[in-house]
């Protein structure tokens, strides 16, 4: 009788605490510390309003789109490169960031008020539960991350609710999107998600 040989692959998921954080991690080697580390700073910034900070991790070629829901919309979602980003930032004029969930209507925000309302408009610094290449998150709208950035790695900062009496509907999730460069992984996308319609 010939001796049968059995590969078995295991994929091993560390679960560590800090505080109420719950950092979830797949041990796939050191890119995904490398990519918690780089999505922390970016959310202390975030946290900070040190808006401008922010373009050291920009993409030096792709640049950074935000996108207010988790559907990724190429033709009307705001993208910025290095040199658009800072006058953006100070600038006070509304701009179009794509259409509200449900009503249609148009996002028209100055940078500062899209940030608190699509960017950090809650902790997600100290997210419940923070991800590296996966989600907890569970809205209605199409989700075209991998269509958009294919190759690209990211984090997700989810919090599953905040008023028992919404039953979660009132989660967020925030996703960071990082393509790498020169050796470096840069920023390439800002993805706001919530529950949609």
């Amino acid at each position: 009788m010939k001796p049968v040989i059995i590969f078995l692959f295991i994929v091993s998921t560390s679960v560590c605490y800090a505080g109420e954080t719950q950092i979830i991690q797949n041990s796939y080697g050191d890119q995904d510390s490398i990519i918690l580390t780089i999505s922390k700073e970016v959310l202390e910034i975030f946290k900070n309003k040190n808006y401008t900070e922010l373009t050291r991790y920009i993409h030096p070629e792709m640049g950074v789109r935000f996108s207010p829901y988790a559907y990724i919309d190429t033709t009307s979602d705001r993208k910025f490169t290095n040199i658009t980003y800072k006058p953006a930032v100070k600038s006070a004029k509304k701009r179009l960031w794509g259409s509200f969930d449900g009503s249609g209507d148009p996002i028209r925000m100055t940078f500062k008020e899209y940030f608190r309302k699509f960017v950090y408009d809650v902790d997600f610094l100290n997210a419940e539960k923070t991800t590296v290449n996966s989600k907890s998150s569970h809205g209605s709208d199409l989700d075209n991350l991998k269509e958009i950035y294919p190759g690209a790695v990211y984090t997700e900062s989810y919090f599953s609710g905040f008023d028992e009496k919404y039953g979660g509907m009132d989660w967020r999730a925030l996703r960071l999107v990082y393509k790498e460069y020169e050796g470096k992984y840069y920023l390439v996308g800002i993805i706001h998600d919530e529950w949609t319609i």
